[in-house]
């Protein structure tokens, strides 16, 4: 060998191998400052209303704190190369989502919310924990995509044979116990949609005419989306439910963008929502009456039988200013049944006020965009589909939530993550979480231990 090649040689040999940060400590700093947050709230609540500090409020940061520090202690273990940011950002709007509906449970006695919620919430940590430690890599997940299909639909059909819910059929209910399936439903359909597009992604890229200045694949490619667009509208009609329609029909199109790059995709999901939203709106009463109410939220009052939930809604923001009127001291109650659920938003809106809604708003986005960082990241398709596809799943959340509160779009009967009353919801919002946190796990370590260039 001569002197130069024996030079680069050792050159070669010599170069420094990358160590990536696991920054499990900034995870721990933010979970105690996002606990110290939450018993903070619990405690302004209690002094707003009582002049006293409440006396669970040492029982109530007992607990989350032990909750979220077991959930710091697996992830530590098992995906210490995770973004530090999942954890403590769930855990916040989880102990906000407490305060909120413990201080709403003061307005009705008989109508105790919160014991349940929280648990619900230590239900939704057991399984955070159980999925980061079994789980030890995502690509399991995709050998079973017809499984997760099957079991989705089955669950979103579950629900047509139980009676109506306020007006809705997404409910089941047996011995004073519901769920509802939907909720465990999306997750189910995220991880298929994944599965699927990443196996066939190449075949739908593939693209026919061209209409205009949108290029459309070809009518045997077009078969996936229009059966999916015919299921969300099924649903819709059998179940009313506006929602869940929209949400996995939106994931689906999203994915699919995602997966080909193709534009013409999102026209054609446009296209087909819209039909499908206008035909539904104009022929079922209770999504016509929603968007009744969306079009006219003043009317009841201007016929004299006082405001109604989405008017309300209104006055609870206009109440609240950019400071808010401060915890305790709102009356979104008047609101009514759907306070604690549908329009616990409204409740954030009075209280924290613009700023503390924006707040919450960058919380909802920082934990989108790490999502969609982490499937960047990734070079596999499968895991990064699962993660844009889980990060959308939130992100449609709140806009369709957010959106119908405010009167931006009509309403669906959703449950903000995290926040809103609703124990299916709460659980399946952590299982998102700890899917999230396996796939960034796989995203960093891939990198860690290799030779700098």
């Amino acid at each position: 060998m001569t002197k130069a090649g024996t030079t680069v040689a050792a050159a070669h040999a010599r170069a420094p191998v990358v160590r990536l940060p696991r920054r499990r400590g900034i995870e721990l700093a933010l979970i105690v400052l996002a606990v110290l947050l939450s018993v903070y709230g619990y405690c302004a609540v209690g002094i707003a209303r009582t002049g006293t500090v409440p006396p669970g409020a040492a029982g109530y940061g007992a607990g989350l704190g032990v909750l979220a520090l077991l959930a710091h202690v697996v992830v530590r273990i098992r995906a210490p190369y995770a973004d530090p940011l999942f954890l403590p950002i769930a855990v916040l709007l989880n102990g906000l989502g407490l305060v909120l509906i413990y201080r709403l449970d003061l307005e009705t006695p008989h109508n105790q919310a919160a014991p349940a919620q929280l648990v619900w919430s230590t239900l939704g940590f057991g399984l955070f924990i159980a999925v980061v430690l079994v789980l030890r890599d995502h690509r399991v997940l995709q050998r079973y995509s017809y499984v997760w299909v099957a079991s989705a639909l089955g669950l979103l059909a579950l629900p047509i044979l139980f009676p109506a819910v306020n007006g809705a059929r997404i409910w089941l209910r047996l011995a004073g116990f519901s769920i509802q399936p939907g909720e465990f439903a999306k997750v189910l359909l995220a991880v298929f949609f994944a599965a699927y597009l990443a196996a066939n992604r190449n075949a739908l890229a593939y693209t026919g005419r061209r209409l205009w200045l949108l290029q459309f694949p070809t009518g045997r490619v077009l078969g996936p989306i229009v059966t999916i667009w015919l299921l969300s509208v099924g649903v819709l009609v059998l179940e009313r439910d506006l929602g869940t329609s929209l949400l996995f029909f939106g994931l689906f199109v999203v994915l699919l963008y995602v997966a080909t790059g193709r534009t013409g995709w999102i026209a054609v999901g446009l296209v087909l929502a819209v039909l499908g939203a206008v035909a539904v709106g104009r022929f079922e009463p209770h999504v016509n009456q929603r968007i009744e109410d969306w079009l006219h939220p003043f009317r009841t009052i201007e016929a004299g039988q006082g405001p109604n939930q989405l008017s309300q809604s209104l006055f609870a923001f206009a109440a609240g200013g950019v400071l808010g009127t401060g915890l305790g001291l709102g009356h979104s109650i008047l609101i009514g049944f759907a306070a604690k659920s549908d329009f616990i938003l409204a409740t954030a809106g009075e209280e924290l006020g613009l700023t503390g809604l924006a707040a919450i708003f960058l919380l909802y986005a920082l934990l989108v965009e790490r999502g969609y960082r982490a499937g960047r990241a990734l070079r596999e398709p499968f895991g990064r589909l699962l993660a844009v596809g889980l990060a959308s799943l939130l992100a449609l959340q709140v806009f369709v939530i957010a959106g119908g509160v405010t009167g931006l779009i009509p309403l669906t009967g959703m449950a903000m993550p995290f926040l809103a009353q609703g124990g299916s919801s709460v659980v399946t919002n952590w299982v998102i979480v700890a899917l999230l946190i396996r796939v960034s796990d796989s995203a960093r370590s891939q990198y860690d231990g290799q030779e700098a260039a």
